[in-house]
């Protein structure tokens, strides 16, 4: 076989090839040979387009230049004859490794910041009966989601085990509606933050600073301490918090008068600038029936008088903020259930069903139960021979054998057993014989430490000429408002 004969062969070779690849693309879909069509012509440009190498060396005048080595290079000038040298230099690969790096991290912050704005995040409040895996079923995650946020490293994870209702989540999710991040305020300062690391999901909790600033309050009672307390702007917590501070020694419910009066140094909290809330009262005075009773807060968060002496009784006087006394102490009293005389030997105290009875001293329950006569009721043992006890719950909250300390919720007000109406019936007993809780002498806490009494001193003349001041002020206003003359419209 001559070469002509070759030459022939292999052309009608290659025109089989080209029926059979045309064939098969005139099988194919519209839109892959669209796409085959548009990468050969692509594929055909970048052939021909010149290289950068080739523009450097045309531009350069086709000569070849080491890496890292400075030239000089006649540039003309229009305006003369004379010749501006300009010295370019040739960057070496050290150099070109630097630019490459620093481009390559440009890209990808950019990335990491594209990332970062995809994410999507949503809100969600917590409805009643809900828990972290019921809620997050609500939005479409699975239980897989669930076990991984909810195990999260760190201790903090395990707060979401208590979510309450009205509390609001916040969850951040990327494009692919994979969960990245978790927030869950737990107060008006804390946040707890559960974010992914990786492959997993870390938590931790962080607190905003609190600042604290004091304010004053003044009040006088024209109708009851409540309406004072509430026209003098403090809450309801502070009017419980500062019946609570002399009701030792002061009995708000039949020793307020008509005239007496307040004044009180407290805490205002305030985060980021934002005003969240009272704190503690600092110092306080109540002057009642011209008999004047002050307090000083210390450091152990204890309210002593102004020489140390503490403020807290060994016994509360009325374990319960109640209405009126329905009944008193007294040797014989007709039953309004029984219908017959007999001694009452204890204090029947008026309040609404439900109202919290706090323990009147530290002690151990020794009775916790139900009968027909007292209804639910508690007894509890005290030191140096006393006795208290509650009857006539609504329930109990304590059980017998119980430690309790003074101030601990022990019962709900009620009408259980002989009982006309909702009311605390409690009665003191010292060595087993009964006493009138109103009457009977209660021994003094322990006073201010001797090793804290210079410190405390300083304290309480610092707090007392900060309420003498603040009285001042208000009497000086009052006085003014009082004596400035009606203006003429």
């Amino acid at each position: 076989m001559n070469k002509q004969q070759i030459i022939q062969r292999q052309l009608k070779n290659l025109h089989e090839v080209y029926l059979r690849v045309s064939e098969i693309f005139q099988r194919l879909p519209k839109k892959h040979r669209l796409i085959i069509i548009f990468t050969s012509l692509l594929a055909l440009l970048l052939i021909l387009m010149p290289s950068r190498h080739e523009l450097s060396q045309q531009n350069l005048g086709n000569e070849s230049f080491e890496i890292g080595k400075r030239y000089q290079v006649a540039m003309p000038q229009q305006s003369s004859g004379a010749q501006r040298v300009k010295t370019i230099d040739i960057p070496s690969i050290d150099s070109k490794d630097n630019d490459v790096s620093q481009r390559t991290n440009t890209m990808t912050t950019r990335v990491n910041s594209e990332q970062q704005q995809a994410v999507t995040w949503q809100s969600v409040k917590v409805r009643s009966g809900d828990s972290l895996a019921r809620i997050f079923k609500r939005l479409g995650f699975t239980a897989q989601d669930t076990y991984a946020v909810s195990t999260a490293k760190g201790q903090d994870s395990k707060l979401l085990l208590k979510i309450n209702v009205g509390d609001t989540l916040r969850i951040a999710t990327n494009d692919k509606k994979q969960i990245t991040a978790l927030e869950y305020p737990l107060s008006k300062t804390d946040t707890l933050f559960i974010n992914l690391v990786g492959d997993s999901f870390q938590s931790h909790k962080e607190s905003k600073p609190v600042e604290v600033r004091q304010a004053f309050a003044h009040g006088t009672i024209t109708s009851n301490f409540w309406n004072a307390g509430t026209a003098a702007g403090l809450t309801d917590g502070q009017v419980i918090s500062l019946a609570n501070i002399f009701g030792w020694d002061i009995d708000f419910a039949l020793d307020i008068r008509k005239g007496d009066n307040f004044h009180v140094i407290f805490e205002q909290q305030f985060v980021e600038g934002e005003y969240i809330g009272t704190g503690n009262i600092l110092a306080a005075e109540f002057i009642n029936q011209d008999d004047p009773f002050r307090a000083v807060r210390f450091t152990d968060g204890e309210y002593y008088t102004p020489d140390g002496k503490s403020m807290r009784k060994a016994f509360l006087r009325a374990p319960v903020n109640f209405k009126y006394i329905s009944s008193s102490f007294k040797r014989k009293r007709f039953h309004p259930v029984q219908k017959r005389w007999k001694a009452h030997r204890g204090v029947d105290y008026a309040a609404k069903t439900g109202t919290p009875v706090v323990a009147a001293g530290n002690g151990k329950v020794i009775r916790a139960t139900y009968d027909k006569y007292n209804g639910h009721h508690v007894f509890i043992q005290h030191g140096n021979g006393i006795e208290t006890k509650y009857i006539h719950f609504s329930k109990r909250a304590v059980k017998k054998g119980q430690r309790v300390k003074q101030g601990q919720v022990i019962g709900y007000v009620g009408s259980t057993g002989l009982a006309a109406g909702p009311h605390l019936h409690y009665e003191f007993l010292l060595n087993g014989v009964h006493r009138n809780p109103r009457t009977v002498k209660l021994p003094d806490a322990k006073p201010i430490a001797k090793k804290y009494k210079a410190e405390f001193t300083i304290l309480a003349e610092q707090r007392l000429q900060e309420l003498a001041g603040s009285k001042s002020a208000m009497l000086s206003m009052e006085t003014n408002r009082e004596s400035s003359p009606l203006s003429d419209d």
